[in-house]
């Protein structure tokens, strides 16, 4: 499989602290590959990088997307990393609580609808079909994500798990080639983390899409993924499959522990 996405001798320093340290990394086209580690290890600052909250001090981020041009997204505005087909959720759940739960996964389809405010004041022929599209594919992802139930609903009043699926929806409605997944099931309990899995299976198969994902569930990590890549202190210490990260003696002593020795 070919490389989507390309990071080579990535820094990030913020002052005298370095929170990533010369990093390499490749996504391939329709892999599951997790990045592991400590917390405080750096994991969130790559994401933040790649989606253009932070700058890079050193070091090239490329993409290839499927049938499009290559180029960089260094120094691009989250907004247009976003156009590029490259989309994230957070840690830390950031829906619009007072909106309905199909109006957060509208929002998701901004970057890829053309109305301005001139079409939303007169309200001509052109948006209004636009806007019954974009009704129409959102409540498909919900559809997708298992959520439709909700469509109506305020996104804050919705259970836990549900506003974590959320999350990933309206990331889903922006048409990503690469999706980022930060820590989606992070407070989740088993028989959510279940359906997240089925779900993160799911989303590969059938959109055909990369997903970089961090998790601290490794029993989640374990299950999808096909590569694991696995940071701290800023740096990459190891890489594979994740058979040859659940033995690799330096990744089980910085990370993982004796209970995945198997």
């Amino acid at each position: 499989m070919k490389a989507v996405m390309e990071i080579k001798k990535l820094t990030v320093d913020f002052g005298g602290l370095r929170a990533v340290d010369h990093l390499d990394l490749e996504v391939k086209e329709r892999e599951i590959l997790a990045l592991i580690g400590p917390n405080g290890a750096g994991k969130t600052t790559l994401f933040n990088c790649i989606t253009g909250i932070y700058a890079p001090s050193e070091g090239s981020m490329s993409i290839s997307p499927p049938g499009k041009k290559p180029g960089t997204i260094n120094g691009l505005k989250p907004n247009i990393v976003t156009r590029k087909g490259i989309t994230r959720t957070f840690q830390n759940i950031r829906l619009f609580p007072n909106m309905t739960v199909l109006e957060n996964v509208m929002i998701g389809r901004h970057c890829r609808t053309r109305a301005r405010i001139a079409g939303a004041v007169f309200r001509g022929r052109a948006t209004v079909r636009e806007e019954q599209a974009t009704v129409e594919y959102s409540y498909h992802i919900l559809e997708k994500t298992g959520i439709a139930q909700y469509v109506n609903e305020f996104a804050g009043n919705l259970p836990y798990g549900a506003q974590r699926l959320l999350e990933i929806a309206r990331a889903l409605a922006t048409e990503p080639f690469i999706l980022l997944l930060d820590e989606p099931a992070a407070g989740m309990n088993p028989q959510e983390t279940g359906v997240l899995d089925d779900l993160i299976s799911k989303i590969r198969e059938e959109e055909k899409i990369a997903i970089l994902l961090i998790e601290h569930d490794m029993r989640l990590v374990m299950s999808i993924s096909d590569r694991i890549a696995v940071m701290d202190y800023g740096k990459k210490i190891a890489e594979g499959t994740p058979e040859e990260i659940r033995n690799n003696p330096v990744v089980i002593k910085a990370y993982l522990g004796e209970e995945f020795v198997a």
